[in-house]
């Protein structure tokens, strides 16, 4: 089509005049001196179309009543073409039809020919575009420009095609605009540059439509230096100019660079003289930088923008609004946005879903649903697709299945069914919400099942964790003979990650390659995160090195990975590696790292990513919130953790049960009691709720409590799982109460898994049951012989029986079976620096000097009454021998080393891999006094406040 366009014939020597000012401008025509119309008709129809009463304008029209002047039917075609009513259109353009002279007035067929596409159906308006015998250039535009508007952009270009074959029209500043739009649609810039060279040639290059049609048009199309040399070369820039161009930065990913045009403009603006040359930015400027404020996070960028709408009074316009909503809700900041939406005096559906959507996003399904009742009920209005698709994605367990019936009932009376995108979201919610019946139920109901459908199917499936019958559903659609795209491939990746399937997920690796599509960066992120969950961290980062553009979505997968899979140090320095980059503002790295910080217990470290947090906006997102308390509550800053959970605005379920879990693995059952009794006057526990209060009653020995709680937890609607079971087994063997323990599990509805039988054997050998003991351990072992922490307990129960060749029995099948026990290791913070130290390693730098400290420690407890308790050496070797293994326990070696390098006063943090001995216990507390330090210890249990000489855990754990 380009060349038809570049070799046109040339234009006539002379131009015609075009009024800008009107959109669709028409030839002056004599008036009709004989018309019947009396002179009031014309003033009755344009009251009564201002008054969006269409019908009775077009009663007044209508015989018996007097033939209408053609200008009083142009008012009622153009109320018409406004208000959508292609039903009134249709009836006016046959009553039109009747008159030969209305028929013959090219107002009137020019204006038919815009209701038309107003009315969003070009397919009317080209059946009376081909019907007219006489087609003016005017025609032609409001045909070229019916198709543009309603996004037809290939017939809109072969439209001015036709026009320069077959007519000697030629195009004007009108007909170009809207075909360089129509290229921009189409993203196609050869194209777009032969329009620009026919609008040279005719000299309306130069012209402000025509050039910032252009400038558009090149934004459109990634050219983004094109459209810049087009911009700098106009003789004189409107605002809408500057908008085209910063929209243009912004739709080719250059958005730093649309926020510096903005400068630039007001800037130059500053800088003109009053009056002529004085510009600023208006709304349209403000809508196009706020959703990429939104898209990528930039809440403070957005407020920059708020504050500079709320200056120029643009904050009250209705879409600025809307866009602020949007841009705070996206952006996790449900107060802000919620504060502008309740003060808005305007309101639309676009208000409306922005919020809803906000809400669903959140998570927070309650303030969804009952945002979009109030929306349907006391506003009156009617939900559209939009509302719809923000509300179905949030329904995420089978807790929420009775609201997506509740939705569908409302799709299929509004006639909302036929939407495919509507059908498919029902499908993936009914398939999230565990309901597979429902699902098909709709998804066979469907007239055509395309791979969209069959994708939300399986797609829902795979992330509700049916992970087999994800797979089984993708077979079945390729046995059909459609062809899987990237959401297939990434929803059974997905299932496969579920499943852990990582031989299966290799072989949907190599159909990747096979077929092309390990260029694409979701399945390249889907396979990482699959290597990820699978504890093939090798590949994954082979994965990730091998990819040519890095975005924020593959830092987070890597970055999340590496910190689950308990990879802290390689997760926090690919974090700065990503800040360095550019990618600064990630949401889920962010997380991700203080989660490494928590595992880590660098404290520093956590301190610095909530600085970042809150700087960012990050901390008002409740996952993000979440992660915080949990940060500081594993580094031993449990207060710190309560003061900002106190600060929060939303305070959601997640964060309740970070919070309880936190008091409970620092043994203050108290408080984790308190809070329980306060979050259930706002929200209902659920199973991580009891999982951290039993916890926090087993800490404290608790028992009374813990049972009741037990108790009321088997009333209530939370499904009792193993790890409940778990807690109650260790809570009752920590009290010695060994044979209730036994009770529960013989009474459990299922088999106990390894973590009941284990806590149960740590409790015989703390209480020196052992014959019990040696029963569970060969259970323990045939249950679970892949773990080696199960064979060290059982080793540990003969060692203190004195039982040394069953010791040496049970460690010799760790090894056959080829498994090796994990080494004591501790870790203290210091300067923002992890400082790592092995059982009995003297590799350390220092590891001289920290000996040395330790001696002098050790002589100073000694007089304060410490023994060293040889009973915690599991060897069959001397006293003496027994004395100098104690010495090089890790925690020894971290306290140490951390009052060498800190300053009086300061408060030492060391978390430890495995369970603290009683020696270490013991000594710590003394070293606590003797040095005037708080020491506080985190073992793979829970924590331990050491201060002047006595623990917080008072020797119960």
């Amino acid at each position: 089509m380009a060349p038809a366009l570049l070799f046109c014939r040339s234009p006539p020597p002379s131009l015609p005049t075009h009024p800008h000012a009107h959109p669709h401008p028409h030839p002056q025509s004599k008036p009709h001196l004989h018309l019947l119309q009396t002179p009031s008709l014309s003033q009755d129809v344009t009251k009564l179309c201002n008054d969006n009463n269409i019908s009775q304008a077009l009663h007044l029209l209508s015989p018996p009543n007097p033939s209408p002047h053609s200008d009083t039917v142009s008012i009622l075609l153009s109320s018409i073409g406004q208000n959508q009513d292609i039903e009134a259109g249709r009836r006016l353009h046959a009553l039109i039809s009747s008159s030969d002279r209305l028929m013959s007035d090219p107002v009137v067929t020019t204006r038919l020919l815009t209701m038309y596409s107003l009315c969003s159906s070009p397919s009317d308006s080209r059946a009376l575009f081909d019907s007219l015998h006489d087609r003016n250039l005017y025609h032609w535009n409001a045909m070229i420009s019916g198709y543009s508007r309603n996004e037809l952009w290939a017939e809109a270009v072969a439209l001015l095609e036709l026009l320069l074959t077959s007519t000697d029209h030629r195009p004007d500043n009108f007909t170009l605009p809207c075909v360089l739009k129509s290229c921009g649609g189409l993203s196609d810039a050869r194209l777009g540059g032969a329009v620009h060279g026919m609008g040279a040639k005719l000299g309306l290059s130069c012209d402000s439509y025509v050039a910032n049609s252009l400038v558009s048009m090149y934004g459109k199309c990634g050219l983004v230096r094109e459209a810049v040399r087009v911009f700098e070369t106009m003789p004189k820039r409107n605002l809408v100019s500057w908008n085209c161009l910063v929209s243009g930065f912004c739709e080719s990913g250059l958005i730093l660079e649309g926020f510096q045009l903005l400068v630039r403009m007001m800037m130059e603006s500053a800088a003109a003289a009053e009056g002529e040359g004085m510009m600023t930015p208006d709304d349209a400027t403000l809508v196009i930088l706020l959703p990429r404020c939104a898209s990528e996070g930039w809440v403070e960028m957005g407020r920059t923008l708020h504050g500079l709408s709320v200056k120029l009074g643009l904050d009250h316009e209705l879409r600025v609004s809307n866009a602020l909503i949007d841009m705070y809700s996206k952006c996790g900041c449900l107060v802000e946005a919620w504060r502008l939406f309740a003060k808005s005096n305007q309101r639309n559906e676009v208000s409306w879903n922005a919020m809803i959507g906000g809400y669903a996003r959140n998570g927070d399904v309650v303030e969804t649903f009952d945002l979009l009742r109030e929306m349907l009920t006391k506003e009156g209005m009617r939900a559209n697709e939009v509302t719809v698709l923000n509300v179905l994605p949030a329904c995420l367990g089978p807790w929420e299945l009775d609201k997506v019936k509740e939705l569908q009932g409302y799709v299929v009376r509004n006639v909302m069914e036929s939407n495919e995108l509507v059908s498919n979201a029902l499908v993936a919610a009914y398939a999230k919400c565990g309901s597979l019946e429902f699902a098909e139920k709709v998804f066979n109901n469907l007239e055509l099942q395309t791979v969209s459908s069959w994708n939300a199917l399986i797609g829902g499936c795979a992330q509700n964790g049916d992970s087999s019958k994800a797979i089984d559903l993708f077979l079945e659609m390729m046995s059909l003979g459609l062809e899987p795209d990237w959401f297939s491939i990434g929803s059974l990746l997905l299932a496969c990650t579920h499943l852990k399937y990582l031989r299966y997920g290799r072989s949907i690796h190599g159909f990747i390659q096979r077929n092309g599509l390990e260029k694409d960066s979701f399945i390249t992120i889907s396979l990482l995160s699959l290597y990820m969950q699978c504890g093939d961290e090798l590949k994954a980062r082979v994965l990730f090195d091998a990819m040519e553009e890095r975005d924020v979505i593959s830092w987070n997968a890597i970055i999340s990975g590496y910190s689950q899979n308990g990879f802290p140090h390689e997760s926090l320095r690919l974090y700065r590696k990503m800040q360095e980059d550019g990618y600064w503002r990630s949401i889920i790295a962010t997380t991700s790292a203080l989660m490494a910080c928590a595992h880590l217990s660098a404290l520093r470290l956590g301190k610095e990513l909530h600085c970042f947090a809150l700087k960012a906006s990050f901390a008002e997102d409740t996952f993000t919130g979440s992660s915080i308390i949990d940060m500081y509550a594993k580094c031993g800053a449990i207060e710190q953790a309560n003061t900002f959970f106190g600060k929060l605005h939303i305070i959601d379920i997640v964060s309740w049960n970070v919070m309880i879990m936190g008091y409970g693995i620092h043994g203050n059952a108290a408080k984790a009691i308190d809070l329980f009794n306060r979050m259930q006057k706002h929200t209902q526990p659920d199973a991580f709720t009891y999982t951290g209060i039993l916890t926090a009653c087993s800490h404290a020995g608790l028992v009374k409590k813990g049972l009741d709680f037990f108790e009321d937890m088997k009333n209530s609607e939370v499904e009792l799982k193993l790890e409940h079971y778990a807690c109650v087994a260790d809570m009752l063997g920590r009290a010695g109460r060994l044979s209730d323990a036994m009770s529960l599990i013989e009474d459990m509805p299922e088999e106990p898994d390894g973590r009941i039988w284990s806590a149960l054997l740590g409790a015989c050998r703390v209480h020196g049951d052992i014959s019990l003991g040696e029963r569970i351990a060969y259970k323990l072992l045939e249950l679970e012989p892949d773990k080696a922490e199960h064979y060290i307990l059982a080793s540990n129960l003969f060692a203190v029986a004195g039982r040394w060749d069953d010791v040496r029995s049970v460690r010799k099948k760790l090894k056959e079976n080829g498994l090796q026990k994990d080494p004591g290791c501790s870790w203290i913070e210091l300067g923002g620096i992890v400082y790592n130290f092995m059982v009995g390693d003297s590799c350390h730098q220092e590891s001289d000097e920290i000996r040395k400290d330790w001696l002098v420690l050790e002589e100073k407890i000694r007089k304060i009454g410490y023994i060293p308790d040889t009973g915690s050496v599991l060897h069959e070797v001397g006293e003496e021998e027994k004395v100098e293994l104690l010495r090089g326990h890790s925690e020894k070696k971290a306290v140490a080393f951390g009052l060498l390098n800190s300053s009086a006063g300061t408060k030492l943090r060391v978390c430890k891999n495995i369970r603290m001995c009683k020696d270490c216990h013991c000594a710590l507390k003394l070293v606590s006094k003797v040095a005037e330090r708080e020491i506080v210890v985190r073992d793979n249990k829970r924590f331990h406040h050491f201060r002047d000489g006595s623990c917080s855990c008072g020797d119960f754990w």
